[in-house]
């Protein structure tokens, strides 16, 4: 897969594309959402003897458009997109950089530059996509062009509502994991490098991995989990009981949360080791305890939840 930069404003003598269909959106999650608009995307492609592409935008609009509401955690990371998106066999993204010149386009000046400039022959958005100062393009103002034909595509809802990144965002906060897999279509996943860390659970009988996020994730809240866990390297996967907080048990006023996986069955050293955690089950939230020995009996509780809870996993 080819990456192509771009800023405001981009040199365009300098790409060497041929004709493509391009799914535009930010794509945050990769959710069954934004599958819907890529899978069109493809159709389309291959009907019509196109490249396929996909346009996202980097940050998200929010941190330029709404400072009180800014969004700066992800689902799905920039480079964790890019390597999904590469992984089912897209032929170019462009990545726009989203600044305050970019936001400032028209309409029209950024579909003269963005699409008509890229050699883009057919546009798929999912129906609420927007575009240009003010959000002003949208749809119906695509199709108007004749350079290019456009697809608009419907809202994917699960029950009543509409699958959305930020539904997942306060399904993980709510604790609603089982919900934001299911509209996710895959478990959650964290990528991550196994650091050292305060070595408490070795004494206490359940050996933990200390996960750091290699990018800035949108963690599930404080709580316990059914994870597998990957060892990015070798590509095996071992099932574990995770805790996502700030110990409040060992410390009274730690703000910065860690994540600590106990794998079952495994007793190896693997610091410095890449590693991706993939969250399956919510078991309960975080709780502060009464002393070491009423902590270790929940753990124990919990380890036994996780493995029942993982079988098929």
């Amino acid at each position: 897969m080819k990456i192509y930069r771009l800023h405001y404003p981009h040199e365009q003598q300098a790409l060497d594309l041929e004709p493509s269909a391009v799914a535009v959106g930010f794509f945050d999650g990769l959710h069954r959402g934004h599958q819907n608009v890529i899978n069109k995307m493809e159709e389309i492609a291959e009907s019509e003897g196109l490249k396929k592409a996909v346009m996202t935008f980097d940050p998200h609009p929010s941190v330029v458009l709404s400072p009180k509401k800014q969004r700066t955690t992800y689902l799905t990371p920039l480079d964790i997109k890019l390597g999904m998106l590469e992984a089912r066999g897209i032929d170019y993204c462009f990545v726009i950089n989203f600044s305050s010149a970019l936001a400032g386009l028209s309409p029209d000046e950024f579909v003269q530059q963005y699409i008509m400039a890229l050699d883009i022959k057919e546009v798929v958005a999912g129906f609420d996509f927007t575009y240009g100062k003010l959000g002003k393009g949208n749809i119906d103002t695509l199709s108007r062009y004749e350079s290019f034909n456009t697809t608009g595509v419907g809202k994917i809802t699960e029950g009543e509502e509409k699958i959305s990144t930020t539904r997942i965002r306060e399904d993980l906060a709510a604790h609603d994991l089982a919900h934001a897999n299911l509209i996710l279509g895959r478990p959650y996943e964290v990528k991550g490098v196994v650091v050292q860390g305060e070595k408490r659970g070795r004494t206490i009988g359940f050996p933990t991995a200390n996960i750091e996020p290699e990018y800035r994730y949108h963690l599930p809240a404080k709580g316990v989990y059914a994870v597998t866990m990957q060892l990015d390297n070798e590509g095996t996967v071992h099932r574990g009981v995770c805790n996502v907080g700030v110990k409040p048990t060992f410390h009274d006023n730690l703000e910065r949360v860690s994540i600590e996986v106990h794998l079952f069955d495994f007793d190896e050293s693997i610091y410095g080791e890449n590693v991706t955690v993939h969250w399956h089950h919510f078991i309960r939230p975080e709780w502060k305890f009464n002393g070491i020995d009423e902590l270790k009996a929940q753990i124990a509780k919990d380890k036994q939840k996780a493995i029942g809870l993982l079988e098929n996993a």
